[in-house]
């Protein structure tokens, strides 16, 4: 069974519970709408928290067959995948003098409750596109993020060569405002089917803005949350904003030597862009059968001056059923 965020919230009685879900989906475009399969059960003597799941790497094609002929022999490729899910999150101390002080909703118990909820949001959207398994023995945790599933996959375009879509190159010309419109509806075509979103930087998701009006493919409404969404012809637009405790964009934009070995050198402002289609058959994330939010808030109705509080997201994991489920445009320069 999956479910999102937004069905955790129905099954909880607790006000917390409920704030903290919220704010976790206020937070985060891909947290409000990925689907968590529900399946894992950590319960039982020997239980881990192991998922399996078999990927299709390679579609099999179909053809005309002449009469009095066979159909050449040909298969689909799937390879079996398995992840481990780890929780994740933080936690914070308050001393009891402090924790009531100022209004309940902005005292020093609510302000470190909603900053370890937007760290650890930051943290899974980091880990959804950075993410690598960690194998140490006795520090297991974490999983892998898209950039790794789909290094040298089908559907990795442009890791040669860097496209220049700063507005410098495309702000007074039309031919190549319309190159990059080509390239980019070329890239989503990649995908086995409509992508649900794109997921960039402020800079890159800056750059496909600008590409949308131009072609007269970009909207926005309001979400349930009364905030802003950006479409590029039906397909979101998700800055994946900042690693968790820093300045540095999830995405990053830096400087590459694209060529390798070519006569070119280092090229500055490069970045990369997802796409990715949400599904149970292609781009999900997993969770154990229990909660898939929890938080503890300091008990200071026990001795101690100092108490701890904590908040937590899984243990998750996300999964990509299907290669061409998700893609990505390799060097693109934004700036």
């Amino acid at each position: 069974m999956a479910i999102t965020l937004a069905d955790a919230r129905m099954n909880t009685q607790d006000d917390i519970d409920t704030m903290v879900i919220d704010e976790f989906r206020k937070s985060s475009w891909l947290l409000d709408n990925i689907a968590f399969d529900n399946v894992v059960s950590p319960a039982g003597g020997g239980a881990t928290l192991t998922y399996g799941y078999t990927r299709l790497i390679t579609e099999r094609p179909a053809q005309f067959r002449p009469l009095n002929t066979e159909y050449p022999k040909a298969q689909a490729a799937r390879k079996r995948f398995f992840v481990e899910l780890s929780p994740l999150g933080g936690a914070f101390e308050i001393d009891r003098v402090l924790s009531d002080l100022g209004p309940a909703l902005t005292n020093e118990t609510a302000f470190q409750m909603n900053e370890t909820i937007k760290s650890a949001q930051a943290f899974f959207s980091d880990q959804v596109v950075n993410g690598k398994r960690v194998s140490t023995p006795g520090q297991e945790a974490g999983f892998d993020g898209l950039d790794k599933a789909l290094a040298g996959s089908t559907t990795e375009m442009g890791a040669g060569a860097s496209l220049d879509w700063t507005g410098a190159a495309i702000a007074d010309n039309r031919a190549k405002a319309n190159d990059a419109l080509d390239v980019l509806d070329e890239f989503l075509s990649l995908l086995d089917g409509a992508p649900s979103a794109l997921l960039g930087n402020k800079r890159t998701i800056a750059r496909v803005r600008s590409l949308a009006r131009r072609a007269g493919y970009y909207d926005r409404s309001a979400n349930s949350f009364g905030q802003q969404i950006e479409t590029y012809n039906g397909i979101v637009l998700v800055d994946l904003g900042d690693k968790a405790g820093s300045s540095t964009p999830v995405i990053p934009v830096e400087s590459r030597d694209v060529d390798g070995s070519g006569p070119g050198g280092p090229v500055t402002g490069l970045s990369d862009l997802y796409a990715v289609r949400l599904g149970l058959d292609g781009f999900h994330a997993v969770s154990t059968t229990g909660s898939v939010v929890r938080q503890w808030l300091p008990d200071f109705s026990t001795a101690g001056a100092l108490k701890t509080g904590e908040v937590e997201l899984g243990p998750v994991a996300v999964v990509l059923k299907a290669t061409k489920a998700a893609a990505v445009l390799r060097n693109v320069k934004v700036q």
